[in-house]
């Protein structure tokens, strides 16, 4: 069972934030370990992988970059390690905000990042997983490497 159908979401990258608090408390109040102790060893440990799931998959719905990338391993298009190849331009822009780092670079950095989640805000914005087509796909996984990309520049930053 996936995160979204645990949850009972439809498959989204934005997920609505009240509604998955409200799911998160009904399902920790479901399979919460505490209310097993009771029951078999087996029941104990099926709710116990069960809460550990429902943890998880809070975690992951409470940020969109990680809902993506949750989604796109959905859809098999992403694997833990890969090696995506950017786009030459992309890397060229990228390399020459890492060589005029300074204390502004954040800020160009964030309008950077702006401009490349302008070109995909439609699809995360209006998701629909039983429409969205291979193409958008493959546009959220170039956004989804360019902004993890960005992501280890500010991290490089802050060090």
């Amino acid at each position: 069972m996936n995160h979204f159908e645990l949850f009972e979401l439809p498959v989204t990258i934005k997920v609505d934030k009240s509604q998955l608090a409200e799911k998160y408390f009904a399902l920790q109040k479901k399979f919460h370990p505490d209310f097993f102790t009771q029951q078999t060893e087996f029941e104990q440990e099926q709710a116990l992988e069960i809460s550990s799931q429902v943890n998880k998959a809070f975690k992951v719905f409470k940020n969109e970059d990680e809902t993506l990338k949750y989604v796109l391993q959905l859809k098999h298009l992403l694997e833990e390690e890969e090696k995506y190849q950017l786009p030459a331009a992309f890397l060229m822009e990228v390399m020459e905000l890492n060589e005029n780092l300074s204390d502004s670079s954040a800020v160009e950095i964030e309008q950077f990042n702006k401009g490349i989640y302008a070109e995909i805000k439609d699809i995360i914005e209006n998701y629909n997983d039983s429409t969205v087509t291979q193409i958008q796909l493959m546009q959220l996984k170039e956004y989804y490497f360019k902004k993890k990309y960005l992501q280890r520049i500010l991290d490089r930053m802050a060090d």
